[in-house]
């Protein structure tokens, strides 16, 4: 299965942004394709500071703000490489930077 790698994705960022992010910038919906998935999880991963450690309330609280569905939210992070995830802490680990 191909699977595109980040900066691949991010070329059509402003478009697939455009698409799922309602003017509040809360997620209409989670693109269930995983190119724009990965647009989106970059978007979120920016919510979490590199090199801070946050429990998984404090990483649910931030994704609220996006999306209801914040396991799924998370789930997603931790497997595409965004945030690393170890004794009941999480961290970011991929995503670009600002």
């Amino acid at each position: 299965m191909f699977r595109p790698d980040l900066q691949d994705a991010l070329r059509d960022r402003d478009a697939v942004l455009r698409a799922f992010l309602a003017p509040d910038g809360s997620l209409t919906s989670i693109p269930t394709k995983i190119r724009k998935r990965l647009v989106v999880l970059d978007l979120l991963s920016q919510q979490f500071e590199p090199g801070e450690r946050y429990d998984e309330t404090q990483v649910n609280n931030r994704l609220r703000a996006f999306h209801p569905d914040v396991a799924a939210l998370r789930r997603y992070l931790v497997e595409e490489g965004f945030l690393d995830r170890a004794d009941g802490s999480y961290w970011r680990s991929g995503g670009t930077v600002d």
